[in-house]
């Protein structure tokens, strides 16, 4: 099939280095913005998340809370809605997926017997181990252009914001 020509009343596409300069748009305004910072940050640290937390069927609270309750045996639904800022009714559903899936149990607390304590079983155990471990990787990922003090350095500060 012949190619049409080009007659001067059409126009050839733009190259597409400088359509893609010509799509870029001045950031500076929102770049002087912490949220804004973060947010970006967070958007290319929680698609990595999302991806490798997949083959465990873990989304962020699942693992915080698992993480939480393999360094803190026995912690209450209470201690885990205050420390991860989450509404107790969240925590319910949550606890009662995560008991589900055989990953934790309750437990009488040993020191306040109208509290019940949070554990994880050996599958949760297991289960939390291999996923701290593909965080720790992910996190070395997502931050690779950082060195490691700067990394140390942006944990602090973001730190600062909320403890």
């Amino acid at each position: 099939m012949p190619r049409p020509s080009k007659s001067s009343s059409t126009k050839a596409a733009p190259p597409a280095a400088a359509n893609a300069k010509s799509d870029r748009l001045d950031t500076r305004v929102l770049e002087a913005f912490v949220g804004y910072n973060a947010r970006r940050a967070w958007l290319i640290v929680s698609s990595l998340f999302a991806e490798r937390m997949a083959p465990y069927g873990l989304k962020q609270i699942d693992f915080s809370v698992l993480s939480l309750l393999a360094h803190n045996p026995g912690a209450t639904s209470r201690q885990l809605c205050n420390t991860l800022d989450i509404l107790p009714p969240n925590l319910v559903s949550l606890v009662a997926t995560l008991d589900s899936r055989g990953l934790i149990e309750r437990r009488p607390h040993p020191h306040d017997g109208r509290a019940v304590g949070l554990h994880l079983t050996e599958a949760g155990e297991k289960l939390i181990g291999e996923a701290e471990q593909a965080v720790t990787q992910l996190e070395t990922d997502a931050s690779a252009r950082l060195t490691a003090r700067e990394r140390e350095t942006l944990i602090r500060l973001l730190q600062k914001m909320y403890l």
